[in-house]
């Protein structure tokens, strides 16, 4: 754990967490109402290094007044629960499918990635690992959300601070923007030396149509462009300095990626479990849904150029250029 003190009312607070990652960075801002952003995972060694930390700081996690979301993975919303309940949770509405999971969560989320397992042409003896995907919610508590917010609109209590909608990593992600001196907090939107991954989640609002995370992600990123940031709080990792000098990076990055798939699928017809053992050798039976997720979105990246296409089979999706 460490920390930083209070620089223009914000302060950085780095836990632990359980997950390969590494640490992950929470806020704490002071305004009209004393907002976490972020919250870090539901572990007795973050809950710690948190309470130290604000105690450092002159507060305890009793002074909290709300907690603002900028997304519902476990390693910045699983502590949720350990706040009382007088304490404001604020986010997107998509939140609140994950950070408060009923029988309706699970139903959907099983439903959807063993359609989404076969459609990918995963080998029986590989169907069965799809219901561990959700095993990182380990460390996920259960907590309702309070209130919402949406593009454009101020956080309650900071009035100078604005949401961007930032979709992609999750379906929930949303950035907040300081436009008095152009200081932003992107969660996992924006990090200093690795691209975030666009992972796939169940449409829980209704209908089987699943997102396209990294088409999302890719818009996310240039929406960036036209907006003044000068300083960018991470959820992992340093700050960014140049953000508009990293995007054309990471962008340069995606096409670097998608060549290389590209090349796999000259003149073969293969499903999504093909191209991702090919793409992840060494981890795609460890990391079977995060793998999935970046090859899909490869797919998805170059269907939209008109580079491939896919068919239905029997069951399974075959791409081909």
């Amino acid at each position: 754990m460490s920390i930083t003190s209070f620089v223009n009312n914000i302060a950085k607070i780095t836990l632990s967490t359980p997950y390969a990652v590494g640490d992950v960075n929470v806020y704490l801002i002071k305004g009209d109402v004393l907002t976490l952003v972020d919250a870090g995972p539901l572990t007795e060694t973050a809950w710690g290094q948190l309470s130290a930390a604000l105690a450092t700081l002159g507060y305890s996690p009793g002074d909290i007044e709300q907690i603002v979301l900028t997304h519902h993975h476990p390693d910045h919303a699983g502590m949720l629960e350990r706040f009382s309940e007088s304490v404001k949770i604020i986010g997107h509405p998509y939140n609140q499918y994950w950070i408060n999971r009923d029988e309706y969560f699970h139903r959907v989320y099983d439903d959807f990635f063993y359609r989404l397992g076969v459609e990918s042409g995963l080998p029986e003896a590989y169907l069965s690992a799809v219901s561990k995907f959700k095993s990182p919610l380990k460390y996920m508590g259960n907590r309702a959300l309070d209130g919402v917010v949406m593009e454009g609109e101020a956080l309650p209590g900071l009035p100078d601070w604005k949401v961007i909608e930032t979709l992609g990593h999750a379906q929930s992600h949303l950035s907040f923007f300081r436009e008095s001196d152009g200081v932003m907090i992107a969660g996992d939107h924006i990090l200093a030396h690795i691209s975030p991954n666009p992972i796939i989640e169940p449409p829980f609002e209704g209908g089987i149509e699943r997102s396209k995370p990294l088409l999302q992600y890719n818009r996310s990123l240039m929406k960036l462009m036209d907006i003044p940031v000068s300083f960018a709080y991470t959820g992992h990792g340093k700050e960014v300095e140049d953000v508009h000098g990293l995007i054309p990076k990471r962008m340069a990055k995606q096409e670097e990626r998608a060549k290389a798939v590209l090349e796999m699928v000259q003149g073969k017809r293969q499903t999504v479990f093909e191209l991702c053992r090919h793409l992840f050798p060494a981890v795609y039976k460890k990391e079977l849904g995060l793998t999935l997720s970046e090859t899909i979105g490869q797919l998805d990246y170059l269907e939209s150029l008109g580079s491939i296409r896919k068919e239905k089979g029997d069951s399974a999706f075959h791409y081909y250029a």
